[in-house]
């Protein structure tokens, strides 16, 4: 783990680092803001996934973030959104496929598998290494998350039972089972049999009995890509379903971008702060 940035905002430290993935194969970069109280004690942490086409600089720098942490007292995990490299399998004329759209699954499927292993990435290789070397709390994590990382961020909680104190996700594909994005690259990673795409589907998820735990969404109204790829109506009837807790917040009038993050992001890592600390 070798840090190559270091910048001080808000009284904290927002530095990137490089390593060596052992489940991505290749070398990975990530940003994390440590927030001032860290300097004297350890904090709990929250873990950002992005979207489509996103780094770890996207969230770092538009979404006015850091602000709130250091505030809270919580430090922020960003991770890329899949793995990048020479010898990385990619769709260089497809922005929904390939490098900068790992989809936080483990691929299965050649040549993909290599080094698509991005839900091991997220769920254990990095809290493993970040809480090993920097002043976080061990194993006390929330995870949130936008569009493909709001999938992500979903799909984390709900597959890892216990491991995060809270979820919440702005503008996520919810049932990428049935959105075109989904089905590109869950057929191209994953393989042709659905019955295994569910295993990365929250809508399915909730569906087939994962353990309760609270979700938080914020939706745009005039998000771009809510008809035909986010499906927030299908999570919301499954929850229904089973009675599981669901706070869909649908935004009047805001669309798909950092703008609409960054009018919500203060309330999404409050959120996550309280819970934290209980």
């Amino acid at each position: 783990m070798k840090q190559i940035e270091s910048i001080k905002e808000f009284g904290g430290l927002l530095n990137r680092y490089e390593h060596s993935s052992a489940v991505c194969h290749c070398t990975m970069t990530f940003s994390v803001y440590l927030p001032p109280k860290a300097e004297t004690e350890k904090v709990p942490a929250v873990y950002w996934l992005s979207g489509l086409t996103c780094t770890d600089d996207n969230v770092r720098t538009k979404a006015g973030a850091q602000r709130y942490a250091a505030e809270l007292g919580i430090a922020l995990i960003m991770p890329d959104t899949s793995p990048r490299g020479d010898e990385v399998a990619d769709e260089s004329e497809r922005y929904d496929l390939g490098k900068g759209a790992g989809f936080y699954v483990n691929a299965t499927q050649a040549p993909w598998a290599a080094h698509y292993q991005m839900y091991d990435y997220v769920t254990r290789e990095l809290p493993a290494l970040v809480e090993a070397v920097l002043p976080l709390v061990p194993g006390l994590k929330s995870i949130t998350g936008h569009s493909m990382g709001g999938h992500g961020a979903l799909v984390c909680a709900l597959k890892e039972t216990g491991a995060y104190r809270s979820v919440s996700a702005f503008s996520p594909i919810c049932h990428p089972s049935v959105c075109g994005w989904g089905e590109g690259c869950f057929s191209t990673y994953l393989g042709s049999d659905r019955e295994t795409w569910k295993a990365y589907d929250a809508t399915e998820l909730v569906k087939a009995g994962a353990a309760e735990i609270p979700l938080l969404i914020d939706q745009g109204t005039n998000d771009e890509f809510l008809a035909e790829q986010l499906y927030p109506q299908d999570l919301q009837t499954a929850c229904e379903a089973r009675g599981f807790p669901l706070t869909l917040r649908r935004q009047e009038g805001y669309d798909h971008s950092y703008h609409f993050i960054a009018t919500f992001i203060g309330e999404h890592l409050a959120y996550h702060a309280k819970a934290l600390s209980d």
